[in-house]
Formats: structure tokens, sequence, C-alpha cells
């Protein structure tokens, strides 16, 4: 793949091998089988471009530089600092995106049709080029795509109870995984250059399945006892963060040998888990949630020495005592452990009940937040003091003639 484009609004396009004709991947179940194929896809321009379309689904790139957000005319591409849309395709009422997913600045993005009226069917991975405004390949199967991820190389499909992991530059079929049910497509892969490290569901309810390309080692960790609601991987693939359907505690493993390095409390009361998000010096964990704040946590590891840490159970660790630990940690194993847990040093409040996604912002101690209802909040806290964090900027991107 070529080196992206340094310029913050220029998208570059990747050097891909043209996809290999129609054929069948390699033996798949009936009912997951792919293929491939050729498309000179270019849907039609939206007829009524002023009317605000309904969101589908939105997500950050891989360096939170941009995001993305699918609706039910097609899609946008918006930076993130500044915050500015820096392209949309609408293709008109029957122009539905469930899904769109971005290659770091790339003109290639992946696409899923979904919503009421879908532009292509939901069994379908459409691969996109915009300079040429057309989908240049398709990976079909048999059943609903539930997520899609990225890398320069790969191609990560997740389906209800399957992940394929194709090459990126010919499409070949290089891993298929079995799953537990994973209705919400859980799955995340490193995103920095060398080999890659997967993380999804095992076989088992709160089960982690770890693969690590590089030294080929498959790792199953027991992350938690009730099903698994939320993933996510430093850039590197060292850490892996877990949330359960629960949503009150957070878990961080290291994905070479599978050990619990820290755990962290979002809170008392049982709470879905909507995102999580390291930053880039794994220094910091995002969490946001249906109760409407999102919360901020430091974490004591050192994702550089990892590979030298002494392998240990849930039961080993020692949590540290930092600021965010209870003063009545010293009670631990006569108090509930409630009481010893480590809080989140910083938050901010939003509105209960609604969906965001969390990332850390390029400027210091930032969090940027990502509202289905189009809203998008930068916002800033103090490493040393916590606390409520501090709003620096507001925009609603599906109404930018009010905010911009």
């Amino acid at each position: 793949m070529t080196t992206m484009s340094s310029s913050p609004d220029l998208l570059t396009t990747p050097q891909m091998a043209h996809p290999q004709p129609l054929h069948a991947a390699s033996e798949p179940e009936p009912d997951d089988s792919s293929s491939l194929s050729t498309q000179n896809t270019s849907p039609g321009p939206n007829p009524n471009p002023t009317q605000i379309p309904t969101l589908l689904h939105l997500s950050f790139n891989q360096d939170h530089g941009c995001f993305s957000v699918a609706t039910d005319v097609g899609f946008h591409v918006y930076n993130c600092d500044p915050v500015r849309e820096i392209f949309r395709r609408e293709f008109g009422p029957r122009g539905g995106l469930g899904m769109v997913q971005m290659l770091f600045r790339c003109n290639v993005l992946a696409l899923v049709g979904g919503g009421p009226d879908p532009l292509y069917s939901p069994n379908k991975v459409m691969i996109w080029e915009d300079n040429e405004s057309r989908c240049i390949c398709e990976l079909s199967f048999r059943s609903e795509v539930k997520g899609v991820r990225l890398r320069r190389d790969r191609i990560v499909v997740v389906l209800v109870q399957k992940v394929f992991v194709y090459n990126f530059t010919d499409l070949k079929l290089l891993h298929q995984i079995e799953t537990i049910a994973n209705p919400k497509g859980l799955c995340e892969v490193s995103n920095v250059s060398g080999h890659p490290v997967l993380v999804c569901p095992g076989l088992q309810k709160g089960q982690v399945r770890i693969e690590n390309y590089g030294s080929k080692r498959t790792k199953f960790v027991m992350a938690h006892d009730s099903r698994l609601a939320c993933l996510a991987l430093t850039q590197d693939g060292r850490l892996l963060a877990t949330a359960s359907s629960k949503g009150t505690l957070i878990r961080i493993f290291n994905t070479l040998d599978g050990s619990l390095l820290q755990e962290v409390r979002r809170g008392a009361d049982r709470a879905e888990i909507y995102s999580l998000a390291f930053s880039s010096t794994a220094q910091w964990l995002a969490v946001s949630s249906d109760k409407g704040t999102v919360h901020v946590f430091s974490l004591k590891v050192d994702s550089g020495s990892l590979g030298n840490n002494r392998s240990c159970s849930a039961s080993e660790i020692s949590p540290p005592n930092p600021s965010g630990i209870s003063s009545l940690s010293f009670m631990k194993g006569v108090l509930p452990r409630y009481f010893s847990s480590e809080w989140s040093v910083a938050k901010y409040h939003l509105q209960e009940g609604l969906q965001y996604t969390v990332a850390f912002g390029h400027q210091k101690n930032t969090v940027l937040i990502l509202g289905m209802d189009g809203s998008f909040y930068r916002c800033q806290f103090d490493p040393v003091n916590g606390g409520e964090m501090t709003q620096l900027e507001y925009y609603n991107f599906l109404k930018p003639e009010e905010t911009f």
C-alpha cells in the first residue's frame, strides 16, 4: 500500500491489485459462503440533497483523524481537526448504507447496505473507490454482514457466527474463524504495519479469542461471566479492553499471553457499553455507555514492555494505587469488591440513552465524541486533577449551517 497523504483533507488511493474473477471462498459453510466479483456500480445522485438524512452508522478511521457517517441516502466523510466535511456521496431514497468503514485517509472504503431501502444487499461488502465513484469489487455472503474492519493489508468481515480474513490486494481468503453468536459484529484488528493482531468472541459466553498472526498463536481469554458487549485494541494490538453486557467493569488484557493487567469500574448499575477507545500512547481509556456519561480511565501498563511481563491470572493482580482507587482499598477482602475499584479520572455528561462513539483527539488530553443525533464534541480532561471534562467544541455535522 502507498504511504498516506500528510494533508488532512486530501484522500489518496492505495495500490490495489484488480480483484480476481468470481469464485467461491475456501469451502465455507453453506449459510456463510462468500464470493468475489468486480463491479461497475455507480448509483445515481440524490434528487433531494437539501433533506437532512437519517443517520444509521458512524465510526472513526484508524488514527481518529477522520470519521465516516452512513445514512439512509449515502455516506459522508469528515475531518476531525478542524471539523469539516471532506466529501459526501448521496444516492437517493434507495441509497441506504448500514455501515461505512474507512481505510485511514484512502479513497477506498468498505460499504454495507442498510436501512429500510438499502443501496446494496446487507449480505455484501462493497469496496468503493471514490476516485472512480464506483464499487470495484464485492464480497458476497449468505447471511447478513455484522461488521467490517480494514487494515492496509487485510479486510475482516464479521458474520453472526463467523469471521473471515482476506488479503487486501487480491481478496484471497486467509482465515475463517467460528465464534459464538455475535449480533453486534464485535471484532477488532491492530492498525500498525507488521503482522496483525485480531480479537473477536470465542465459542463461549464472555470468551475472547486473540489471534497473533506474527507468532501464529491463538489465545482464548475468559474475560467476563456475561456475554461480551464491546472490544478495543491499541494501535499495536498489545492491549485489549473488554466490557460485558453488565457494563460495570472494563478489563485490560495483554494480548501476547492473555494475562489480565488491570480492571476499572464504570459504575455500580448495569449499563450498555457503546464504545471503548485507547489513546495513542495507551495511557488512557475512554468509555461511553447508555448512561450518557463518557469516562476516561488512567492505565498503568507500559505496552512497550509487555513482552517481558510475567503471565498472571486475574486473582494474581494487585491493583496499583492511583487517585482513581477508592480510599477504602485497604479494606479489600473485607468490604465488597465495589469499594476497592479503580474509578475514572475524568467524565463528561451527555444525553442519557443516546448512542455515542468515543476516540482520543490529536490535541493533548482531548476526547472526541460522536452522537447518533449528529453531534460532535471535543472535550479536554485534566490528567492531574480529573473531574468534569471541559467542552471545547460542539458541532452538529448533519446541520452544518447551524454550527459551522
